[in-house]
């Protein structure tokens, strides 16, 4: 039997989390969602054992994807060069200063979010919220289905692939799952996804950002509390899917 006969059915093709590269990529998203950490604050957030934690640091900053100073660890030239290199289709067609046109006109925290692996993770924002700033740092890759911005987004995906993700989900993510699937109808009829927290006392709308094919690159969400977002839902959602059709129409 090969190798890759045994694996599980679900497993076959899939991409595979490798612990080398987790651990390379745990230390650059917490250096990138907290610029000047030290080695002991890196040490508690990513864990494991010093010494080896000191060699890849050690490596990375060989090859410039790190830079120290003073003690502290920042992203190096060689992210700022592959960025401005090749830049995410997201940061091309919504800019800053749409962000910002956008948190101007409803008065609320903005948050530019994409797909990273099965989890999504923000990119760019305009204003603040103390919940959801103080989330994006400590947790960087949020579970999609439970953020607006991914459940709009696996709301566009192709039927094959949302289907496969959908299956891929631990057993304590069923509720979720259920509340998605519950919304999904009304997330393509009224061009939105929400998403409320009560036991943050937060509410959130977002819309999707889609390419010139059709398919789902970004979402754009705002979010505030409860009181204030929620009896005002429709008209916020409202200027909400306007701008991301305008920035849509520039990807066709």
């Amino acid at each position: 039997m090969t190798e890759e006969a045994s694996l599980p059915e679900r497993q076959k093709g899939l991409p595979q989390n490798h612990r080398t590269v987790d651990r390379v990529s745990d230390i650059l998203e917490q250096v990138t969602y907290n610029p000047g950490m030290t080695f002991s604050q890196l040490t508690r957030k990513v864990g494991g054992a010093k010494s080896s934690l000191h060699g890849f640091i050690s490596g990375l900053l060989a090859r410039g994807w790190l830079h120290q100073s003073e003690g502290r660890f920042y992203l190096g030239p060689t992210m700022y060069s592959l960025t401005m290199a090749s830049g995410h289709e997201a940061s091309r067609i919504v800019t800053n200063d749409d962000l910002r046109a956008l948190h101007l006109a409803t008065g609320l925290p903005v948050f530019l979010g994409v797909r990273a692996g099965e989890s999504l993770v923000y990119i760019s924002g305009a204003g603040q919220d103390p919940v959801v700033s103080y989330e994006a740092r400590t947790n960087i890759r949020r579970v999609m289905l439970n953020t607006a911005g991914g459940l709009v987004m696996l709301a566009h995906e192709p039927l094959d692939q949302r289907t496969s993700f959908l299956a891929r989900r631990p057993a304590d993510e069923a509720p979720l799952i259920a509340g998605f699937l519950s919304q999904y109808d009304a997330i393509h009829s009224r061009g939105y996804a929400v998403n409320h927290r009560a036991s943050a006392d937060r509410f959130a709308l977002a819309a999707c950002v889609l390419s010139s094919r059709g398919g789902p690159i970004a979402s754009v969400t705002i979010v505030g509390k409860t009181a204030d977002v929620q009896p005002r839902e429709k008209e916020l959602a409202a200027i909400l899917v306007q701008h991301a059709r305008n920035w849509n129409q520039r990807a066709v």
